[in-house]
């Protein structure tokens, strides 16, 4: 697994923000709420209403052209979404809206574990209720061998690519996505692969917390 750099608390004016690095992928998460419901319309009964906006910033890869992503952006924002409707306790915050906002600034791979990831560390920033920790990470199968964590160049190979989410307490698989067909047993390979990716990626996000949890006991203390 590539080298994770996090930390919280980066946008002074969010609820709760955060900046997550896997290798040269750089994603910064900011969330705002739980704030009353702007569109009613929208709300949900006994539940709050969790609205997610993933973009790409236009220097985050290496092309230069101007990045049309429109449709991609919006999957992916639905994705995320829903991976983090699974870990809100949103039936505590009914009549409510939490908008989290995610903005990829290096892309090397691995964005949306990345975003997922970011995402966790920002709603726990905010004091956002969660049932477990929603993480992320993917793993490939590439010249007959399985990868963790791909980067663009290895993800750009050819070969298959599964991205997996879990709440890692619960024991709870919240996402799945594959973009090549496998074999039943190479698939087991790389899910558990990508599985034990997740697990250490929540022992890095459960230090992080803990870590910012002990400077603010010391500035309070001080």
């Amino acid at each position: 697994m590539r080298q994770i750099v996090a930390e919280v608390g980066v946008v002074s004016r969010a609820d709760g923000s955060a900046v997550f690095e896997m290798g040269n992928t750089k994603v910064i998460a900011a969330v705002y709420g739980p704030r009353e419901i702007q569109n009613k319309s929208q709300q949900k009964n006994g539940h709050a209403l969790v609205l997610c906006e993933y973009s790409m910033a236009h220097f985050s890869t290496g092309d230069r052209r101007r990045q049309k992503n429109d449709r991609r952006s919006t999957e992916l924002s639905l994705v995320i979404r829903q991976t983090m409707e699974a870990c809100i306790l949103t039936e505590l915050l009914p009549h409510s809206q939490i908008d989290i906002f995610l903005q990829v600034l290096q892309a090397d791979g691995g964005t949306r574990s990345a975003c997922i990831n970011a995402a966790t560390l920002a709603l726990a920033d905010a004091g956002i209720p969660m049932r477990d920790l929603a993480v992320s990470c993917s793993a490939g199968y590439l010249n007959s061998t399985p990868l963790l964590d791909l980067n663009y160049v290895e993800d750009s190979a050819g070969g298959a690519d599964v991205t997996v989410g879990i709440l890692p307490k619960l024991d709870k698989v919240t996402l799945l996505q594959m973009d090549a067909k496998l074999p039943m047993e190479t698939f087991e390979t790389v899910f558990a692969l990508a599985s034990e990716g997740c697990k250490a990626i929540a022992e890095r996000v459960r230090e992080v917390l803990q870590e910012n949890n002990k400077q603010l006991e010391y500035r309070r203390a001080a």
